[in-house]
């Protein structure tokens, strides 16, 4: 303690006050908020503008900067209590009692993390949001539950293998793994919603500048990984998360194949059926590429129009019925090989022409006609004949975009680009509520 008191009394004179201006009684529990602040990088700076804030206004020395982040440096310095928020994932307590930052602490250990809330729960996995006792970060906790008879999931492996190779802007990070007898952890870097709660929280479609940045970033993410021969195949959108500065990352690879293992086919009952294209409805295995592509082609029109590009209710049928009325039903003439497909029967389906994208969604009538042309490369019916994600990335669509977005490093977020932010939304200018927000994001609890 002694020496804690020491070190404290160096600090104030290095930094010019005097320890009675602070108000604060040398006990344990302030000692410790310097050791704290102490060991922080930059801690030092951040207390003497806290100080600065805290002297007595009738000392002649004091002057009183207004930084506009003066309300998140000042230290609280209440004798009551206040009561629990609804938003307060303490439950009322005290961050010093229930937190406490351990050095010692080490990856791969279920004590590493603390659990803060559950955010949902799926068929295998319950995922919460927590913080690391490490280094303090938020993340989320992927927790997939053991069964006995079966052991880990077959997907969690896959999921695992896959994205521990994988470190990229536009690809949701997977900090740690844990593994003990009951579950397994995925710890990942935690990110505020998903695609699928942004457009739900902006209806009637996105603004046309935000859809190009959220669609050069699914579209860089997928060079990424089709470049190491992997296939994401659950493309939609509440597998891309967006975090508070718009940034998109692919998530929930669940499902991926890396196409570097040896196999003869792959399963066609693989993505949400709204996001699955006609070859693989239609029953093909010997899918490549152009499966996650398609999926990307159906949520580039689904951000514009505000609603899904082909959304089937009853079966794979009516879903292949909807696609047809917009692109026209098949032959082989136009499609060469369609009739060995096992579920192609031209005569379950009613006869339709190809219909120009623009007369079927009236979005990209009011855009410039590159809108339409890259959806156009992108829904072509025959896989082989569909775009590449990295040649889409060169499109003339994305010449808006500031020329350095096509040079970033694949760990670089595109933000880090002047001129790179979200617009507003057309929902957040009406709404006074969302004005006063410094992001056009709603910070919402979704994350993997």
């Amino acid at each position: 303690m002694q020496n804690l008191r020491h070190a404290a009394t160096e600090a104030f004179h290095r930094l010019g006050l005097k320890q009675r201006h602070l108000g604060y009684e040398e006990n344990s529990q302030h000692c410790h908020l310097l050791r704290r602040v102490g060991e922080r990088e930059g801690g030092m700076e951040r207390e003497k503008e806290r100080e600065n804030y805290q002297l007595d206004e009738a000392d002649p020395s004091y002057s009183k900067p207004q930084p506009h982040w003066f309300h998140t440096l000042q230290v609280r310095r209440l004798t009551v209590q206040r009561e629990r928020s609804n938003s307060d994932p303490m439950g009322g307590k005290s961050f010093d009692q229930e937190f406490q930052w351990k050095t010692g602490l080490q990856f791969g250990t279920a004590n590493s993390y603390l659990n803060l809330e559950k955010l949902g729960e799926g068929t295998y996995a319950t995922v919460y949001k927590g913080i690391s006792r490490i280094n303090g970060h938020l993340v989320a906790l992927k927790v997939i539950r053991m069964k006995t008879e079966e052991g880990v999931p077959f997907t969690a492996i896959r999921e695992a293998s896959l994205l521990k190779g994988l470190k990229h802007a536009n690809i949701v990070l997977l900090h740690d793994i844990i593994h003990t007898k009951e579950a397994l952890t995925f710890v990942f870097e935690y990110v505020q919603t998903d695609l699928a709660e942004y457009m739900k929280q902006h209806p009637g479609g996105l603004h046309s500048y935000n859809v190009r940045i959220f669609m050069f970033q699914l579209l860089r993410g997928l060079s990424y990984i089709h470049g190491r021969r992997i296939l994401h195949r659950d493309l939609k959108p509440q597998n891309l998360l967006i975090s508070y500065l718009g940034e998109l990352k692919l998530a929930d690879f669940g499902l991926a194949r890396s196409k570097s293992i040896p196999c003869q086919t792959y399963s066609s009952e693989v993505v949400t059926m709204w996001y699955r294209p006609p070859d693989v409805l239609l029953g093909s295995t010997d899918y490549s590429t152009a499966l996650d592509i398609w999926g990307a082609g159906c949520i580039f029109i689904e951000m514009l129009q505000g609603t899904p590009a082909f959304p089937g209710v009853a079966d794979i049928f009516e879903q292949l019925q909807k696609i047809w009325a917009v692109v026209g039903v098949p032959t082989e003439e136009t499609w060469p090989g369609v009739n060995e497909l096992p579920n192609f029967r031209p005569e379950w389906f009613r006869p339709c022409e190809p219909q120009q994208f623009r007369n079927v969604w009236k979005r990209l009538s009011q855009l410039p006609y590159k809108t339409e042309d890259l959806a156009q490369l992108i829904l072509k019916t025959i896989p082989r004949d569909r775009i590449s994600a990295q040649d889409a990335l060169q499109h003339p669509y994305f010449n808006t975009l500031p020329p350095p977005i096509m040079q970033l490093r694949d760990t670089v977020s595109v933000f880090k680009v002047p001129g790179v932010r979200l617009e507003t939304e057309v929902k957040d200018i009406f709404s006074p509520s969302r004005r006063i927000r410094p992001s056009p994001l709603v910070p919402l609890a979704k994350c993997w």
